[in-house]
């Protein structure tokens, strides 16, 4: 009888961390060396890569043009030749001069980090607008690099960082790339119109937008799921959303909002990537509230959090009245669930030094989310509630069904042709009845 066993037709990789040494003492650092390296697996993972085995420099400083040293280069090469890895992903983001020495040095492919990260980025675009951002973002990358590169690009269109534009693209001269890069801007500038023509429909009615933002992986799909009773994908892969998802919450005071759900954010996203999803991270931009979510079991959440903040100082939100969610509270012991009870009587601190407030809350389970939608109506800075007085005429029965449907009705009575009834509704709509108050 014959065994079949499965074939794993990933591409085999190897990683190669480098660090610059920041104190004398060996250990120092060495546990953010680790999550960086983990981090750069998940990444390498998310793409689709068969992780074979991983290598950390720590220096003094970077070397300019091979980034590690040919020593270690030559070690590269050795171990990546003996786990049978033709590809090196870097968690750096190397210059072109780097990039072309070290596949001399090593006979590898090498990609950097940020190449992989729009690689996981062209895997999850849906929508054309997102497409159009990875291809972007992507030439962009790939323009500087042409230079010598001549029979790797050839390789181009099947591997790990190679997914987007496409052999043909690649391989044409800077001047036809750079056609194709002013064409891709249009095109995105066309879809930023349309998103600003539908944006502003939606600011005509009185609804409040808010933007839940996080590091990547921290349960915002799972919350927003859960918020809005939607089904967009939820995945333990980073960037599984990239495609910025809008749906509408009824919050316990009977308002509506809008509740947008974004990319997540990593650390040393480089200022051309970001510049590429602008459109995207509108969103964020134009919320009236910012939910930011924290993974509280990751042990490194607190700084996590500090390159989140960095993002939203880039986006000019960083004062934008905030909500510091703290999500995956099922995660943690029963010790530090108590230990989060304590902070979150003490309050918390927005990275810019505003108080802020906080909730603590499990997407998963749905702990906390009563709280958490109670905290968003105390929160949200536009159209305040106001309590009002009505005597309606019966035939406004739509004017009637809208105070039901956008307020909170405490008292009614009828009347012979009209009723009289007092209602809590939100301050733009208050104004629109002002013909009908006692």
């Amino acid at each position: 009888m014959k065994t079949t066993h499965a074939v794993d037709n990933r591409e085999r990789v190897l990683l190669l961390g480098v660090s610059v040494r920041k104190s004398r003492t060996p250990a120092a650092g060495s546990a953010v060396e680790r999550e960086n390296m983990l981090e750069l697996e998940e990444l390498a993972l998310s793409a689709g890569a068969n992780v074979t085995g991983s290598l950390l420099q720590v220096r003094d400083k970077i070397d300019p043009a091979t980034l590690v040293g040919r020593g270690k280069l030559d070690e590269v090469k050795a171990e990546a030749h003996m786990r049978g890895a033709p590809l090196v992903i870097v968690d750096h983001n190397l210059t072109p001069v780097q990039l072309r020495n070290m596949e001399a040095a090593t006979d590898c492919r090498v990609i950097d980090r940020t190449q992989l990260i729009l690689d996981i980025f062209a895997m999850h675009a849906r929508t054309r607008e997102g497409q159009l951002q990875v291809e972007l973002a992507q030439l962009n990358y790939l323009l500087p690099r042409l230079t010598g590169r001549g029979t790797e690009l050839s390789r181009l269109g099947g591997g790990i960082g190679t997914r987007g534009p496409g052999e043909q693209k690649l391989e044409t001269d800077r001047r036809r790339i750079r056609d194709r890069v002013r064409k891709i801007k249009d095109q995105i500038e066309t879809v930023r119109r349309q998103r600003t023509t539908r944006r502003r429909a939606r600011q005509a009615i009185p609804l409040g937008t808010i933007a839940l933002v996080g590091y990547t992986n921290a349960g915002k799909s799972t919350l927003f799921n859960a918020l809005t009773h939607a089904t967009v994908l939820t995945s333990s892969k980073m960037f599984a959303t990239l495609d910025p998802t809008v749906r509408g919450v009824k919050l316990p005071s009977h308002r509506r909002i809008l509740l947008s759900d974004t990319v997540g954010f990593l650390r040393d996203l480089p200022p051309d990537l970001i510049a590429a999803f602008r459109a995207t991270l509108e969103e964020v931009q134009e919320a009236a509230l910012i939910l930011q979510v924290t993974d509280i079991s990751n042990p490194r959440h607190a700084e996590l959090d500090e390159e989140v903040v960095k993002i939203l100082q880039e986006l000019g939100v960083a004062d934008r009245p905030r909500l510091h969610i703290f999500n995956k509270i099922d995660r943690l012991a029963p010790e530090d669930r108590e230990e989060v009870a304590r902070i979150a009587n003490m309050g918390t601190h927005s990275g810019n030094g505003a108080a802020s407030r906080s909730a603590f809350v499990s997407a998963e389970t749905g702990e906390g989310l009563e709280n958490l939608l109670a905290q968003i109506d105390a929160a949200l800075p536009i159209d305040p509630i106001t309590r009002i007085r009505l005597r309606l005429p019966m035939s406004e029965g739509r004017t009637l069904a809208m105070v039901h449907a956008c307020g909170r009705v405490l008292s009614s009575e009828a009347t012979g042709e009209q009723i009289s009834l007092e209602a809590e509704v939100p301050e733009t709509l208050a104004r629109r009845l002002a013909e009908f108050m006692v």
